[in-house]
């Protein structure tokens, strides 16, 4: 497994630094380690104060992590003080590792991080060793003497930085439209989106942190630089508030996010399976029928995973046309949506075959029922979300069935609701044997 060094210091909020870099890491697929610098008293208002590792202890964890484990790439974030950048550089340079340069100044929420006698350490020591560094707009100024007001001075900050010994310089764009300007020689725009959010504190970080991931399995800077950038585009886009003041970035939040969406897919698929195996044909609706199931926090019918096709009787036993895939089934995603406004923990929905025989399983089985009438549906209304609602505000909570009558040119219908949808298809399966003969 690759692995990635960050050298940085602990924000005791768990926003920043080592604990950003690391989260990082982690999602990138990357093994991290940790050098500590320094360790901060911080929330998401600001830095209340810090207390800088004794320069001898950075050195003696330096020494643990590279006598036993192979660093692909380093990377450097918080160094407060000239003695730890120095002590810093030294170790860089006898292993002659691959440097991500992160050069904090500031915390986002507001506080110091590097001494100002610290700077000019930094630029003479440690640049010249950076295989690139990723200021954002204030700490390139600092670095380069030139006050950035648009691209042009961005770029010219880019080139003066080059120019005092970095392999490469990425001005980050949170403050240029989203634009990040990479110079290597030559400049190269690395265009994004400006996400206005709340959660941009160890956006830095995690930006570099990316960068080094991208850097440790072997990829170009260039090709990095541009995973870094979607990286924290997304990071940004899924941060949490945890606190009263800035909230922090998520690193692993699309992780998350893609990993309940492929939980919720292998859900639906499992029902399915069940539904071809165990339930019995006759409970398949003349129209066909779907099963459905909705991410923690749908909001569109593309949060909604269902069979593309349909449900349909063949042969005797009920058969899938198609695959599960999301935004399949515009109607069964109404009605899970709709359930949960109500109950955001009902995220699944099923329609069956309606029959009185079918209808009274329900109610032995011990499910809760509820019901509208097509005739009653206002105009300009879709059908789905007004019947549902209204069959939830007769029940007074999210029932287990909802069924209709039917109406002129309309085929009656259940609809079972549950938590997944194997639990739905579960249902059905019990509603079918519970059935002494077939409608």
């Amino acid at each position: 497994m690759r692995t990635a060094l960050t050298i940085a210091g602990v924000d005791s909020g768990g926003g920043a630094g080592i604990s950003a870099d690391l989260k990082t890491f982690a999602a990138l697929g990357i093994h991290g380690t940790s050098v500590i610098t320094s360790v901060t008293a911080q929330n998401t208002k600001g830095v209340l104060g810090s207390y800088d590792i004794p320069a001898a202890f950075i050195e003696k964890q330096f020494d643990a992590v590279v006598s036993d484990i192979r660093i692909d790439c380093a990377k450097t974030g918080m160094l407060s003080s000239p003695e730890i950048v120095k002590t810093v550089a030294k170790l860089v340079r006898k292993q002659k590792l691959p440097l991500v340069i992160d050069p904090v100044m500031a915390a986002e929420a507001g506080g110091k991080l590097l001494m100002e006698e610290a700077v000019s350490v930094l630029i003479e020591e440690l640049l010249p060793l950076a295989t690139v560094v990723t200021p954002n707009v204030f700490e390139a100024s600092v670095l380069s003497g030139i006050d950035i007001k648009d691209m042009k001075d961005a770029e010219k900050a880019a080139m003066k930085i080059h120019g005092l010994g970095a392999g490469a310089v990425i001005v980050t764009g949170g403050h240029l439209a989203g634009t990040d300007i990479l110079y290597d020689g030559k400049i190269t725009y690395i265009e994004g989106t400006l996400v206005e959010a709340e959660g941009t504190h160890g956006s830095g970080c995690t930006h570099s942190a990316a960068i080094t991931a991208g850097l440790a399995k072997g990829a170009a800077l260039e090709d990095a630089a541009i995973l870094a950038k979607r990286f924290v585009e997304n990071a940004i886009l899924n941060g949490v508030r945890i606190g009263e003041g800035v909230a922090p970035v998520n690193p692993v939040g699309k992780v998350l996010a893609d990993a309940g969406r492929f939980h919720v897919l292998r859900n639906v698929e499992e029902a399915v399976s069940l539904i071809g195996k165990k339930m019995q044909p006759w409970l398949v609706a003349e129209v066909g029928c779907n099963i459905a199931m909705g991410i923690t926090d749908a909001k569109s019918v593309m949060d909604i995973a269902a069979v593309s096709g349909r449900i349909v009787r063949l042969n005797d036993a009920a058969h899938a046309v198609g695959c599960v895939s999301f935004g399949a089934s515009s109607h069964i995603a109404r009605i899970v949506l709709t359930a949960m406004h109500y109950d955001n923990s009902v995220r699944a929905a099923m329609n069956i075959r309606y029959s009185q025989e079918a209808l009274l399983a329900c109610k032995k089985l011990g499910l809760s029922v509820s019901s509208f009438r097509r005739q009653d549906e206002p105009e300009g209304i879709s059908t789905m979300e007004w019947g549902v609602a209204d069959a939830i505000k007769r029940e007074g909570k999210v029932p287990d069935v909802i069924y209709d009558k039917g109406d002129v040119g309309k085929e009656p219908m259940i609809r079972l609701l549950g938590k997944n949808a194997q639990q739905v298809a579960e249902m059905a399966v019990r509603i079918g044997a519970m059935m002494r003969r077939t409608p």
